[in-house]
């Protein structure tokens, strides 16, 4: 039995006094309409109306039931307003899992989102691991490396991601840049402490892998106090790229040995399911899946520093 359907069908007999009445508005025969009120009264198990030849009277449980039903009806009235309009606009809020990176790469753009959207709300949840998106209420995540095998999970690919050493335009005046991995124990780094292996810089190039121990003598297991240090001017840091593009874009970094990459991961999107996946959910999809289309075209560009410098580091 469909109880809303039924309990409508209740409602408009007891207002226009007949059932053939409420057939004929509902497009069905009156033996159906008939039917929806018998089954209310055996699933009750009381007894709605009382019928005689000339009219039809509400019983004391029908006035009862009467009265809840269309409190019941306005309550689903108002649920499918609310969440009908939501289910086809742009407003609510939506809550993201992101690497620092990634949160540094997209925070400017947001704001312009968000304009476009003015409904619209977007929580960043930073975290370098997103392991549980159900237990940690979030609408979708990104992340670095394997999709995972949670096949409950929708993942769309965004781009390839690596790290590259970098450093400020101050520190390269002061002690030059290197050309080759094997140079950096010459200079000054600035590490990223995440485990044990950190102060292995190992790189990708045309010669194959380069295993580089660096040493230094500032760490920090935090990828925005090592990106500061490096713009500071302390030394050179391996970090990612979608921390520190804007920074080469603007010139406050320089991309060196590009020839030579790190840590090369593929960075997706993933969110619970396409099923029912509400409007403003997928608009911050779409903006995510460009933002990382447009810093894709940034790296395929391969350029050291500035978009607006003719020059390159030599």
């Amino acid at each position: 039995m469909d109880l809303i359907s039924s309990l409508q069908s209740f409602i408009r007999v007891v207002e226009t006094g007949s059932f053939s009445a409420v057939a004929r508005e509902s497009h069905v025969s009156q033996s159906a309409v008939t039917r929806q009120v018998a089954q209310l009264e055996a699933h009750f198990g009381v007894r709605l109306l009382h019928r005689t030849t000339r009219k039809l009277s509400l019983t004391d449980d029908g006035q009862a039931l009467l009265t809840r039903a269309r409190h019941l009806l306005e309550e689903a009235a108002e649920l499918e307003e609310t969440f009908g309009r939501q289910r086809d606009s742009v407003s609510g809020l939506v809550r993201m899992g992101v690497p620092v990176a990634t949160a540094m790469l997209m925070t400017p753009d947001l704001t312009e989102l968000l304009q476009r959207h003015p409904a619209l709300s977007v929580e960043l949840v930073v975290n370098e691991r997103i392991e549980d998106l159900v237990a940690e209420r979030l609408d979708l995540a990104i992340r670095l490396g394997p999709s995972g095998g949670d096949t409950s999970l929708v993942a769309r690919a965004l781009a390839t991601l690596g790290a590259s050493a970098v450093a400020a335009p101050a520190y390269l005046e002061r002690c030059g840049a290197p050309s080759h991995p094997s140079e950096l124990a010459q200079h000054t780094c600035i590490l990223l402490d995440n485990g044990p292996e950190s102060a292995h810089w190992l790189f990708s190039g045309p010669e194959g892998h380069v295993d580089v121990e660096v040493t230094s003598s500032f760490r920090s297991n935090n990828t925005l106090a090592v990106r500061q240090a490096a713009l500071a001017g302390y030394g050179i840091a391996l970090l990612g790229d979608a921390l520190t593009i804007n920074d080469i874009r603007s010139q406050r970094l320089y991309r060196l040995m590009p020839n030579f990459v790190a840590r090369q991961r593929q960075a997706y999107v993933v969110y619970p399911s396409r099923r029912n996946l509400p409007q403003r959910t997928r608009v911050v999809i779409d903006f995510v899946v460009e933002r990382f289309r447009v810093l894709d075209s940034w790296l395929q560009d391969g350029r050291m520093w500035g978009e607006s410098e003719s020059s390159w580091l030599g």
